[in-house]
């Protein structure tokens, strides 16, 4: 009788035992991690939780405060939790001040200074970019030597602006003279410039005009860079003090920063109306900068800036 091939002798290789047919012939092979890399992610992982906890402290402190009774914000025992919950700050804070007008207030003036910011940003950011004209490099790095200047040094030559033009005291005064900003253009050209040139050129060839090309082949590339000028123009305008302080008047059309001022007594001052009202006007910027933070790190990334 004869035999089987595979047993004809010693000397016939074996066959492997990891050959067959079906999933488990596929399954890869486990990369054992050596000792030190693996120490090396656990005690970044570490450093990354106690950065992430220093951080987050002043914000929980700020929500513990106030929601907690003045006995313990005045305490001298240190309380890391308060005593018993309480709505008094939020009641004082809504219930003494107009903190409603000036809730509105900001959110006018953000909104609109945000429009203007953000579409006078692409225009200039696609003008830098994308077309030629006589001048341009010395203008753009004239638009970007200003980032240089403090604003502290801009703040006489935008009262006297205001107050020629006749608008001090009103909301124009704080939206006008924000209208731009140079670390927003340089961002959109350098975002506009990653383009492909050749979707332009295609565009250009079927007769499309510059403002077209704008509309129909720029601006809808640039949705990351919109959410990035967005949210950096919401935030900054959203958190000023110093220039509303200064261009306003009217107890009336004072903005949240502002009315974290007059929270402050002559000989002392309420910290858990504070802390209230500096949760209510901080909180708006959360919640949107966590709808939003996806695309925040995306046009970031996309516009070269590390």
């Amino acid at each position: 009788m004869d035999q089987p091939l595979h047993a004809q002798g010693d000397s016939a290789p074996a066959r492997p035992a990891a050959v067959g047919v079906g999933p488990a012939a596929f399954v890869p092979r486990t990369r054992r991690v050596p000792p030190a890399q693996r120490a090396s992610a656990v005690a970044r992982l570490v450093a990354a939780v106690v950065v992430g906890l220093v951080m987050m402290f002043p914000l929980y402190w700020m929500v513990t405060l106030a929601f907690s009774p003045n006995a313990d914000v005045f305490s001298r025992e240190l309380r890391i939790w308060p005593s018993s919950w309480t709505l008094d700050n939020f009641r004082t804070v809504f219930g003494s001040f107009p903190t409603a007008t000036w809730f509105g207030n900001s959110v006018v003036i953000t909104a609109i200074v945000t429009v203007l910011t953000v579409s006078v940003n692409l225009l200039a950011g696609y003008a830098f970019a994308e077309l030629d004209f006589r001048g341009k490099g010395a203008i753009f790095l004239l638009v970007l030597s200003t980032m240089m200047i403090p604003v502290q040094v801009l703040m006489v030559a935008q009262f006297r602006l205001v107050t020629e033009l006749g608008i001090y005291g009103t909301f124009w005064a704080v939206i006008l003279p924000s209208a731009a900003s140079a670390f927003g253009i340089f961002l959109a050209r350098q975002f506009i410039i990653a383009i492909p040139d050749e979707l332009i050129e295609a565009a250009k060839v079927d007769g499309a005009g510059t403002l077209r090309i704008f509309l129909q082949i720029v601006l809808p590339l640039c949705r990351p860079l919109i959410a990035v000028l967005v949210l950096l123009t919401v935030m900054y305008q959203w958190n000023d003090f110093a220039w509303p302080l200064i261009a306003l008047k009217d107890s009336q059309l004072f903005t949240l920063p502002i009315g974290l001022l007059y929270l402050r007594g002559q000989y002392g001052a309420d910290y858990g109306a504070i802390m209230a009202l500096a949760l209510v006007s901080i909180t708006p910027i959360i919640i949107m900068f966590l709808a939003f933070q996806k695309y925040f790190v995306q046009g970031l990334a996309r516009s070269g800036i590390r």
